[in-house]
């Protein structure tokens, strides 16, 4: 998929963000750490906020991971979850700001293989999807990648799971499980369809019904510590319609309706 850089520049200049960016002094610095499939999305925009004064930091990868990194005392300012569950966790150990969290954006799975040598797969009860390709599948780690927590409930209830048990390829997050079929090292792999639409070396050949598995949310919240009014600040400019359009460009679903900062800024 063709960057989303052209489309944010223009999103951010009707909605009058691009400005003669401030000193380095006046600028704040905010730490994100956001699960690995929201990296291209987050990255275009990071390099529009710098112009608002906002430096933007990115720590990418499994959501659990970087919530253990956290709870052992990573500097993070902002957590932008791939799945609820890690940022209640958190929450229970009091390292968030309770009153920031919110649901931001929504994603699906699909299955994807190389460019060039996809396969039929009919996303039912009763369909042989293990022998409807040779080779590995590529997922999440199911463990505690939120990717392949939601790929195993997939296959679970597709009556998939057990034939498919010993061909399965773990990665650490849903990039990695990207990259092995990118590189042709797995036969096809589950990932969500933001991270398919990014990558020019792959092909969607399926996409897995939104009911066979938990709701993809992403929440994001503030992270305890100094640097929260900063994070509060990133927040509202994350959940603000210009951002929103960017994210939906990149393939993502807004769960709920963006709002103008100056509106909040109004109640």
């Amino acid at each position: 998929m063709k960057s989303c850089l052209r489309f944010l520049m223009v999103a951010l200049l009707g909605a009058g963000w691009l400005t003669p960016p401030p000193s380095l002094a006046q600028r704040d610095t905010v730490t994100v750490f956001a699960a690995a499939s929201l990296a291209d999305a987050l990255q275009d925009l990071a390099r529009q906020f710098k112009q608002q004064g906002l430096e933007v930091r990115l720590s990418l990868g499994s959501s659990s991971t970087l919530a253990r990194q956290i709870q052992q005392g990573a500097p993070a300012d902002l957590f932008f979850s791939a799945n609820p569950e890690w940022v209640s966790y958190l929450d229970s150990l009091g390292l968030i700001e309770r009153d920031t969290r919110t649901d931001l954006l929504g994603n699906a799975l699909v299955v994807v293989a190389p460019k060039g040598e996809g396969f039929r797969v009919e996303p039912r009860r009763g369909f042989d999807f293990a022998g409807s390709f040779k080779g590995r599948l590529a997922i999440g780690d199911p463990d505690h990648v939120p990717a392949g927590l939601y790929a195993r409930q997939a296959l679970q209830w597709l009556g998939w799971w057990d034939s498919l048990q010993e061909r399965l390829t773990p990665a650490a997050d849903v990039r990695a499980a990207l990259a092995y079929v990118e590189r042709g090292e797995c036969a096809a792999g589950i990932v969500y369809a933001t991270d398919a639409g990014a990558s020019a070396r792959v092909e969607v050949i399926a996409t897995l019904p939104a009911e066979a598995h938990e709701s993809i949310v992403y929440p994001v919240a503030a992270v305890k510590g100094p640097r929260s009014a900063a994070a509060r600040r990133l927040l509202d400019l994350l959940q603000s319609p210009a951002a929103g359009a960017v994210f939906e460009q990149c393939g993502f679903m807004l769960v709920k309706k963006a709002v103008p900062v100056e509106e909040k800024k109004a109640h």
